[in-house]
């Protein structure tokens, strides 16, 4: 459920990575403006040389996805969002690493201005022509920062992507915030288990994508928004417990939303008490959709050990297989 990136700043429908009914990425439906609430989230846009774009003849395509900074060179995100991400336009030598075709802004609000009008300047055979003057845009731009290289999860496969959806894209220059995302304790949601603690606890999923989604219609994106929301459930999707959960989609007295296509890697933080919301731990970012119309999702947790190892030392991960 990452979102392509249209004519200039359109977005249209998610691609499908199927597994079983669930597709990839995420953004918020209901929930509040977020303002300077999270300026250490931002929005991810990337390029994917193998991708294909029925509009072209030449495969390439680009995308939107969210991530945190957990301090001012690493931004946190979905594995779908950095897998097989291009490296100066070309497919990159490892789909799992080192990809540098990505860009982040922090903007409540990105910038997409900076952008040559209109993929349709370049339809048909312009492909190539759109990569390298877009690449050019951002690489200009005072707002969008570029990626010095980006680490999937070492067990990501793409086609059972939400096993392990979880990734770090590092910066090529620095992003200086007052305050930055934090990473959690192993196994930190396990405190949720019992029905009382997960009526109790409290969680803000924050990201960038559509607003609203339907069988023929799609509105809002590109501003970052959030939602408090509740844990449901363990579960996860089609039998996975504890690597997916699953929070509330509707609106009532404590919740004001849930997410939909277009924020794949937006963080969802705890926010159970005010000491702990101070503290800006990510528990899971946005993982699947499991309906066109935005009602039901699933989070990627990131405080099993395997993540936490990751997260800690991208760059050492063993790529070997």
């Amino acid at each position: 459920m990452k979102k392509r990136l249209g004519a200039f700043a359109a977005l249209a429908t998610a691609a499908v990575l199927a597994v079983g009914g669930a597709s990839p990425a995420q953004a918020i439906v209901g929930g509040d403006a977020d303002g300077d609430n999270h300026p250490y989230v931002g929005q991810l846009l990337f390029y994917v040389p193998d991708a294909v774009d029925s509009r072209f003849n030449d495969p390439g395509g680009w995308y939107n996805c969210t991530g945190t900074l957990i301090d001012a060179t690493t931004v946190v995100t979905a594995g779908h969002c950095t897998y097989a991400v291009g490296t100066e336009g070309e497919e990159p030598t490892s789909d799992l690493y080192g990809g540098t075709d990505i860009w982040f802004s922090v903007l409540e609000a990105p910038d997409y201005s900076v952008l040559t009008p209109g993929s349709s300047t370049f339809v048909p055979d312009g492909n190539d022509e759109r990569y390298d003057t877009w690449s050019a845009n951002l690489d200009a731009s005072e707002t969008w920062y570029e990626a010095a290289s980006t680490y999937t999860h070492p067990e990501y496969v793409d086609a059972a992507f939400l096993l392990h959806d979880v990734a770090v894209v590092e910066l090529a220059e620095p992003v200086v915030r007052d305050e930055y995302g934090s990473l959690p304790t192993v196994n930190y949601l396990d405190d949720f288990y019992s029905k009382q603690a997960k009526q109790k606890g409290l969680f803000e999923s924050v990201g960038y994508g559509l607003e609203g989604s339907g069988p023929k219609s799609a509105f809002g994106g590109d501003t970052r928004k959030s939602a408090i929301r509740k844990l449901v459930s363990f579960q996860g999707v089609y039998g996975y417990r504890d690597i997916a959960v699953k929070f509330s989609h509707a609106n009532n007295d404590r919740t004001t939303g849930g997410t939909c296509f277009g924020d794949s890697g937006g963080p969802t933080f705890d926010i159970t008490t005010e000491d702990i919301a101070d503290q800006n731990i990510i528990v899971a970012v946005t993982s699947f959709g499991m309906t066109s119309t935005c009602t039901a999702s699933g989070s990627y947790r990131i405080d099993q050990p395997d993540d936490l190892a990751f997260l800690m030392d991208p760059a050492g991960a063993d790529y070997s297989g």
